[in-house]
């Protein structure tokens, strides 16, 4: 086992086999910027420093620390890891033999003839038939999916509740003769504060509760905490009596929300296999939509609930406390399911992390294959260290930058498209409109459905369009959407058409954006940025996206009183207009994209892209307007390597890949 870090560490330090010379552009001439190529060559790859040329030897390990290994010297190596650790019998150890082979490319295990029929037939039906899985897989999915529910319920109960509390607990005020809105400055940003508290905190406190809650608690224990976080914070929202007793409450709720929303995608993708990893990852925001929508159907269910003796408000109460219900849930069943391995191993308790594993595949040469890939990997991140601070590079070096940059203004984006709003406050928009109170919630329930419907189907599309093509498709329409929808309240009040008009132009708004700008993000953030500096890129997203959801729960109250919701309506139509031209010139695609192409792609310089992007607008308009016979440039050209080989060498960007 000695000789696996040893090698590791070797290649690390070779001249660079995975080097594409991408860096070269930086050396070529205006006739370069004209033809827009930017391949590598065999001469310049010496222009490349020697940091750049360690970072890019680091990511492709990590992309596959088995690349070039014998099958003998992988057989050894997994009998050698099985020995050390005492993880079973002599059956064990020889799984760990097998397993270790097919490790190095699970997609290849038919060339490996030591394999039985049994363990061969499992490993063909992981890809031919990926939703075949062990039982206890279908309770890690209907886990997760559930903690989704949670994270949507969380977010979208009080859009009904918040109808009766306001005014229960004075913060929205009614003109007595025209029975017209009256609020104060004081009361509107009161009540942006109460719905924005969860998000302050998730901001300023939750997220960065997730590295240590993993690490005391394990996955599991981080879940069932969140939850109960939840369910408990939940039940004490419905007990409040003043608007900062509901802040109290709803800030603590970020302790929930927060470490949840990062735990159990992380979970999720240690325990499955690699052909449904992806499709789980990108579940999580389609069964959030599900939790909104039946936050919205919570809303609806107890609004005719009238006050008992010595209780004011009950329904709304019912509407905050009904939120509980799914985190109770995921609390009575979570330790049902195994500990994440990598969690096990990162505490050194190896033969814990295959027991836990066999219990999540159908063979043991399975379960011993993915335990010795995550062990190598981990050795490979732990072995290979510049000497830099990760998160300073992330801003000191060029590639990294301009990932930053477009994780960023996706991140920035999915909370300025003007979603939220909908979602956090459409009863009080649908009654601006003139809606009645339950006709209000019954359109707020419309657009949860739209929104839950719609996300099914990203799945597909974001692997099929690009995630680039989409935003650059669906914002222009989310603006338009939105221009309609706060233009409509100018249609006067006696006319049908007012509240048809704002609620078509919200549930068109809803259909474009659940597809486009609701799963790209998390994806694109997730594949964007070198492995070695992934996580703390992801870190740095998810807190962004955290602290402007608050910024757009706590403004939007205020943005309504001063420009009316003509001009609050229009003003997130205009950011959607500035997201397409931030995506058109700084958000390279990555779809289709192997790791090496990746670096490729985010080493083209900021403005050479720019460039491009702005060059792409007289093309589609005479390509696809004027119908005209234009070719397409080409930014990127892939120099091809034959003597690369690892998963770093994959033909098409796979969002289920193991990395």
């Amino acid at each position: 086992m000695s000789e696996g870090p040893e090698k590791i560490a070797q290649d690390s330090a070779s001249s660079g086999e995975y080097d594409r010379g991408t860096d070269g552009a930086h050396e070529k001439g205006e006739a370069d910027l004209r033809n827009h190529s930017f391949a590598g060559s065999a001469g310049r790859k010496g222009s490349i420093s020697a940091a750049e040329r360690a970072r890019r030897n680091i990511n492709a390990k990590l992309a596959n620390p088995l690349a070039g290994y014998s099958h003998s010297e992988l057989e050894e190596m997994g009998a050698a890891y099985a020995l050390k650790h005492q993880v079973g019998d002599e059956s064990d150890v020889e799984a760990f033999r097998q397993g270790a082979v097919c490790a190095q490319d699970p997609f290849k295990y038919d060339s490996y003839q030591r394999l039985n029929a049994p363990d061969r037939e499992h490993m063909r039906r992981e890809f031919t038939h990926k939703w075949h899985q062990p039982r206890l897989m279908y309770l890690v999915i209907v886990l997760c999916s559930t903690c989704a529910a949670v994270q949507g319920m969380d977010e979208t109960v009080v859009n009904g509740a918040q109808l009766f509390f306001q005014k229960q607990f004075n913060i929205t005020r009614t003109n007595p003769e025209t029975g017209e809105k009256a609020d104060t400055d004081r009361d509107t940003w009161l009540q942006g504060l109460v719905n924005s508290a969860p998000y302050l905190c998730c901001a300023i406190l939750g997220c960065w509760l997730t590295v240590p809650f993993n690490h005391w608690f394990g996955r599991r224990g981080t879940i069932f905490i969140t939850c109960m976080f939840s369910a408990l914070t939940c039940f004490w929202q419905a007990f409040t009596n003043s608007w900062w007793h509901m802040f109290i409450a709803r800030f603590a709720l970020g302790f929930g929300i927060g470490p949840k929303s990062a735990t159990v995608p992380i979970y999720a993708a240690e325990t499955t296999p690699p052909a449904i990893r992806g499709a789980l990852v990108m579940q999580w925001q389609m069964w959030t939509a599900f939790g909104i929508m039946v936050g919205y159907m919570a809303d609806l269910a107890f609004y005719y609930v009238p006050d008992k003796a010595n209780i004011t408000g009950l329904n709304w109460r019912l509407m905050m406390g009904s939120a509980m219900m799914p985190a109770v849930i995921v609390c009575c069943f979570v330790f049902m399911c195994p500990e994440s391995p990598r969690w096990y191993m990162s505490k050194g308790r190896h033969a814990k992390a295959y027991q836990s594993m066999v219990r999540f595949r159908y063979s043991k040469v399975q379960a011993a294959r993915d335990v010795f890939y995550m062990h190598t990997l981990l050795e490979a991140e732990s072995g290979m260290k510049l000497g830099h601070n990760k998160m300073k590079e992330l801003i000191t070096v060029p590639r990294n930058r301009r990932a930053l940059v477009a994780s960023e203004i996706v991140m920035f984006m999915q909370q300025f498209c003007g979603v939220n709003v909908i979602a956090y406050y459409s009863s009080t928009i649908f009654t601006d409109a003139g809606f009645s109170e339950i006709s209000a919630l019954s359109a707020s329930l419309g657009f949860g459905i739209i929104n839950f419907l719609f996300a099914l189907p990203a799945v597909y599309t974001i692997d099929t369009f690009g995630r680039r093509n989409l935003l650059l498709t669906t914002f222009p329409l989310m603006s338009l959407f939105l221009f309609f929808t706060g233009f409509s309240f100018w249609i006067p009040e006696s006319s049908s058409a007012h509240v048809g008009c704002i609620a078509l132009g919200i549930y068109l708004f809803g259909m474009v954006y659940s597809p486009g700008e609701g799963p790209v993000p998390f994806t694109y953030s997730a594949e964007a940025y070198p492995l070695y500096v992934r996580s703390y890129g992801m870190s740095l997203a998810t807190a962004t996206l955290w602290f402007f959801n608050f910024i757009l729960s706590i403004t939007w109250p205020s943005l309504v009183a001063a420009f009316t919701n003509q001009g609050a309506f229009s003003w997130y139509a205009v950011w959607n207009l500035i997201g397409w031209f931030l995506v058109l010139c700084f958000m390279p695609e990555t779809k289709g994209k192997t790791l090496e192409e990746l670096d490729q792609v985010f080493s083209v310089p900021t403005r050479v892209h720019a460039a491009y992007g702005l060059r792409q607008i007289p093309y589609f308009f005479r390509r696809y307007l004027l119908r005209q016979h234009v070719e397409p440039e080409n930014l990127y050209e892939r120099e091809d390597n034959e003597d690369d080989a690892g998963y770093g060498q994959e033909t098409e960007f796979d969002p289920e890949r193991r990395v």
